[in-house]
């Protein structure tokens, strides 16, 4: 199977289970040299399935996940933990509602680009086989057995998984 009859076949096993939403951030433009506080803006929704989330005519790779949040003022441990309360202000500050899931920093892949022998995010051909990386120190494991484990999961969460 070539890797768009795979994806094509994923959709419609994946048609009514739940997808997450898309944001992309926006980093407003100062106003009388005063800086705006930047928001996260929905960009549609998408299956997630691990290093993958697929809609109805993309497949991209993941990047961050935050869940929607009022900022409020707090002690943090880590500028990484400042960093991640930052984005989900501003996810809430696009208009997520709070504690929505929503995926930024997500890169579109290159089909063509994979079905062509080469590669595009996690996806690559291998052997001639769509294959995907589960983890950037994984090896490749074949996409269709991949995504078959992936909407398995997603159907039928394990019980305690939210």
């Amino acid at each position: 199977m070539t890797i768009e009859e795979i994806l094509q076949a994923a959709r419609g096993r994946l048609a009514g289970a739940p997808r997450e939403s898309l944001g992309e951030l926006v980093v407003p433009r100062r106003v009388l040299g005063f800086a705006r506080a930047p928001r996260i803006v929905p960009a549609g929704d998408a299956w997630h399935l691990g290093v993958l989330l697929l809609d109805d005519d993309a497949v991209r790779a993941t990047g961050d996940i935050v869940r929607a949040r009022t900022e409020a003022p707090r002690g943090f441990a880590a500028e990484s933990q400042r960093a991640r309360a930052a984005l989900a202000g501003a996810a809430a500050r696009g208009g997520f509602p709070e504690g929505r899931a929503v995926h930024v920093g997500w890169t579109t892949i290159d089909i063509a680009a994979v079905s062509a022998g080469g590669a595009s995010g996690p996806l690559a051909l291998v052997d001639g086989v769509p294959s995907v990386r589960w983890s950037a120190t994984g090896g490749y494991m074949p996409l269709e057995r991949y995504l078959d484990d992936r909407i398995e999961l997603l159907r039928h969460p394990p019980a305690g998984a939210s």
